[in-house]
């Protein structure tokens, strides 16, 4: 099972609280991960990620094992602590501001 931690205004929207438990088959990569987060919840489509062209969201950053991979392409497979279930994938909300 992959773990995934949500921003709270995503929680909200899901109407979940705490990780959100994912079965992957295949490759676990961002992709995928979103891909099985917007099945199981769909009122997160067009949230994390844009509807078209699956671009992430402005102000949105992805996590995993203490790096960014945000800027990854999202086939790159996750490292093998995600992918074990050992530790989350972060979808973080960035803070803008001067």
């Amino acid at each position: 099972m992959i773990r995934v931690v949500l921003p709270a205004h995503l929680r909200t929207l899901a109407h979940v609280s705490g990780e959100v438990l994912l079965e992957i088959n295949g490759t676990v990569t961002t992709g995928s991960i979103l891909d099985a987060l917007e099945a199981r919840y769909p009122m997160l489509r067009g949230t994390i990620r844009d509807h078209v062209s699956l671009k992430r969201r402005p102000f949105l950053r992805f996590f995993a094992c203490a790096e960014d991979l945000s800027l990854d392409p999202p086939d790159t497979p996750l490292p093998p602590p995600i992918a074990n279930g050992e530790e989350p994938f972060l979808i973080v909300g960035a803070i803008a501001g001067g």
